[in-house]
């Protein structure tokens, strides 16, 4: 019967193991001291080698010839083991078995020696789903177990273990497989089956398993299935639905273009193809995310997973823009990506982010208009142009314009409540403090209104209501520390240049930074 690629190729002794040196030099060391605990927690994203490493250590712990860090693997132990029906290393599956029905049995199943071996292993995956009654049920066994027992709880969500049970183990915290270490293990398994692939196809089939040597090595499997003795990267990407550097390609050249047509043409091709906007997009984030690193750490960074030709069209490409457009655009696709979630309309909602990200890459950064304005080259704003809204009043003159305003609209009552309120402006809304007999002369209608005759349009304002004396002295002390800061700021010859080139412009809150 075929066995898969990961199962048959599977570690069966810690010199077989690919990356995890720290677990395995710990281990082995501990065992060469018979320095044996009790229990073991090995945490760490899926297909590392967490469950393999527990049968590793039991393997060890239970050879005929041991403990020893070299097990023979011809004893009747070392065999069962392997396969996985050792009476004496029970593995137990926490998403079925979690309640504490189940670990009172394993607690139960605990008290009696091994029929044949030096230790009884239990091995439970998945422990993080244990639910916390069977925790409990689970913890004294564990804090004192009987000298043959060893437990090793294997997880990949190690911050749902409850600290009780972390804390009578040993944690030992599996990284992701590099993925310099996946294509060399490709490559070697390829050898043993006589498998052609070139560069590119593991490069794939790496990149498919995103730090998972099991998930990469699955879809190696499946490449073999459907391609036979020879492997070739076009054929990988479609057969696993990743999208091909020439399709990423075309989204970076239409931009480097402007080309917001082209931008439709691409949403357009791939609808037609069948292809998944939301899986399109997440591997175009990370396309920008590769081109931005390289940008930052240079093309021969370890922090990108592509082959030697990939490398060297990212280069290419990423040399067509600064760390700030990449960094807008990766930020963008982000945000499209997370809408495409909840869209009624993936293609409208895909059409216009890829149009934002061409628009995005005509805008000047702020530091290169400052500078522009200081040297006396801004471009010059027509005057012929729409009218702009009406300008926000200084700081100090809230409170007269607001007033004649009531006034002039018929609004007495309001206009008495605003000349005895504090106003001031922050972050670009309106903080109103005024004594609580005011209330009713202040609802929200009466301010849109004002708001509207004074500047033209409708502002956030802020009510906070307060007893007449515990406002005065705080209030006026900020609003004068507000109008100072305000006026020195209006006063700066490059603010008063930023106001002249952009009319349009607003000034609604200063901070000292000194502060």
């Amino acid at each position: 019967m075929y066995q898969v690629i990961a199962r048959k190729y599977r570690p069966q002794a810690f010199a077989e193991l690919v990356a995890q040196e720290h677990v395995r030099s710990t281990l082995e060391n501990a065992i060469a001291q018979n320095r044996i605990a009790h229990g073991y927690i090995f945490s760490g994203q899926r297909g590392t080698g967490k469950t393999t490493v527990a049968r590793i250590l039991a393997r060890c712990l239970n050879c005929v010839s041991g403990p020893s860090v070299t097990p023979c693997g011809a004893c009747a132990s070392c065999l069962e083991i392997a396969a996985g029906n050792s009476v004496d290393v029970i593995e137990i599956d926490a998403a079925s078995n979690r309640g504490i029905n189940e670990m009172r049995e394993l607690r139960e199943n605990v008290r009696y020696r091994p029929a044949r071996d030096r230790y009884k292993v239990f091995i439970i995956d998945e422990a993080h789903q244990i639910t916390s009654e069977a925790f409990n049920a689970l913890l004294k066994t564990l804090e004192e177990p009987p000298e043959w027992v060893v437990f090793v709880l294997c997880t990949t969500e190690a911050h749902k273990i409850p600290a009780t049970i972390a804390s009578r183990c040993q944690h030992f915290s599996f990284r992701s497989i590099s993925f310099e270490e996946t294509i060399r293990r490709i490559e070697w398994i390829c050898a043993q089956e006589g498998i052609e692939a070139d560069a590119e196809a593991l490069a794939v089939l790496a990149q498919a398993g995103d730090g998972s040597l099991r998930d990469s090595l699955s879809a190696l499997d499946q490449a073999i299935a459907c391609c036979g003795a020879r492997l070739e990267a076009a054929e990988v990407r479609a057969l696993l639905g990743l999208f091909s550097l020439e399709a990423l390609e075309q989204v970076a050249e239409a931009l480097a273009a402007g080309d917001a047509r082209r931008m439709l043409e691409v949403v357009n091709e791939l609808v037609l193809s069948g292809r998944h906007l939301q899986h399109f997009c997440r591997e175009l984030a990370r396309y920008f995310r590769n081109l931005l690193v390289m940008r930052v750490a240079g093309d021969n960074s370890r922090l990108v997973a592509a082959s030697a030709g990939e490398r060297a069209r990212l280069k290419q490409v990423a040399g067509k823009f600064s760390e700030e457009d990449l960094t807008r655009y990766l930020h963008l696709t982000l945000e499209l990506y997370r809408d495409l979630q909840f869209s009624f309309d993936p293609r409208l909602h895909m059409e216009i982010g890829l149009i934002r990200l061409v628009q995005a890459g005509k805008l000047a950064p702020i530091e290169e208009a400052l500078a522009r304005l200081e040297s006396g080259n801004a471009p010059q704003v027509s005057p012929v142009a729409s009218p702009s809204p009406t300008p926000s009043p200084a700081p100090g003159g809230w409170k007269a314009k607001l007033h004649a305003a009531a006034l002039e609209l018929g609004l007495t009552y309001t206009a008495d409540a605003l000349a005895h309120a504090d106003i001031h402006e922050s972050g670009g809304e309106l903080e109103l403090t005024a004594p609580k007999e005011y209330a009713l002369a202040l609802r929200s209608t009466e301010l849109d209104k004002v708001l509207r005759k004074a500047v033209g349009r409708a502002r956030r304002v802020k009510v906070q209501l307060v007893e007449a004396e515990s406002r005065q002295a705080p209030a006026a002390a900020a609003r004068e520390s507000g109008e100072e800061l305000t006026r020195r700021a209006l006063s700066d010859p490059a603010v008063r240049r930023f106001l002249e080139v952009f009319p349009d412009a607003e000034l609604r809150a200063v901070r000292d930074l000194k502060q």
